[in-house]
């Protein structure tokens, strides 16, 4: 009999769908699904709304089948491994995204912000930034953090930082996962598992120190899954994302992501304008006057020229 769900967990093969009666059940996708709108590697992802059809009730040792997958409201994405395919898709169907960052241990570039910032707006996910870590920022990291909080507040972005393995700022990060469903992504190493096992003890996922040798992290959560918090909401705890590229934008379109460079592109001389190589581009100038921060600039650029590469 066929049943609607939510996918809660991928292997890559295999999905555990949970009906709606709250049952779990271990499912394929039946014949070869694609998606309309996207060209990726996982063609059903965490998050997913499904119609399946469970196993037999004579075979318990045979799996369920996916049959239709439906319309998705949002999805976040990551350029995939995997390059006869454009996409992977890392959850949909969110209500947000937070995106761990830590200024150092390891680093977070602004290009690899900027980059998540600008496909979550693309795709309709809206972001709040966390930076993990803080007790182990140094005087010029702290001022570095300040310049950034600064930077994205002004965007319109929630910018939290938080010390996860001491527990400073959870409060204010489980009064945003509450009642929604989140999905966590950034860099292994960044302490995203730690942040979920101290807000709901219990969950036990999954966690490894970075290595000191290149201070980059080593991958712990292995597939996306979704977790149920007991106050309420679920989370979507991704693998690590080492490099993040924009696909399926139209490159004109790029800079309408970029939330402070659009706000300023209607002063531009040309419609058209790429903020490249035009005369009387209001995007530039507002870079010489100190007016768009150079770092904002600088991302567009790089994705502008390459939209196809992959970013650390």
């Amino acid at each position: 009999m066929a049943q609607k769900g939510t996918v809660i967990k991928s292997t890559g093969s295999q999905y555990i769908v949970r009906a709606d009666d709250g049952t779990l059940h271990t499912c394929r996708i039946k014949g070869k699904m694609r998606l309309d709108d996207i060209k990726s590697t996982n063609p059903v992802a965490v998050g997913d709304f499904v119609i399946f059809e469970d196993a037999p009730l004579h075979n318990a040792d045979e799996d369920g089948a996916i049959t239709e997958l439906l319309p998705r409201k949002n999805y976040v994405v990551r350029k995939s491994t995997n390059l006869s395919k454009q996409t992977h898709v890392l959850a949909a169907n969110v209500d947000q995204a937070l995106l761990v960052v830590t200024i150092n241990y390891p680093i977070t570039t602004p290009i690899f912000i900027d980059r998540f910032l600008a496909s979550a707006e693309a795709y309709g996910v809206p972001v709040v930034i966390i930076f993990n870590k803080v007790d182990r920022y140094t005087a010029a990291n702290l001022a570095e953090l300040d310049v950034y909080k600064d930077l994205y507040s002004s965007m319109g972005y929630q910018v939290i930082d938080v010390c996860a393995k001491q527990e400073l700022g959870l409060d204010k990060v489980k009064e945003i996962l509450k009642d929604k469903v989140s999905v966590v992504a950034g860099h292994s190493g960044v302490g995203k598992s730690t942040l979920i096992n101290r807000i709901q003890p219990g969950l036990n996922l999954k966690t490894d120190e970075i290595s000191e040798v290149n201070n980059s992290g080593k991958h712990t959560t292995t597939y996306a899954e979704m977790h149920t918090f007991s106050f309420g909401g679920y989370v979507i705890d991704t693998p690590g994302i080492r490099g993040f590229g924009i696909t399926n934008i139209n490159k004109d379109e790029i800079s309408h992501y970029f939330r402070d460079i659009f706000s300023i592109s209607s002063q531009c001389q040309y419609g058209n304008c790429t903020h490249m190589h035009e005369p009387g581009c209001a995007v530039k100038r507002a870079v010489e006057e100190g007016t768009l921060a150079l770092s904002r600039y600088q991302s567009y650029v790089n994705i502008y020229e390459s939209s196809t590469s992959k970013y650390r």
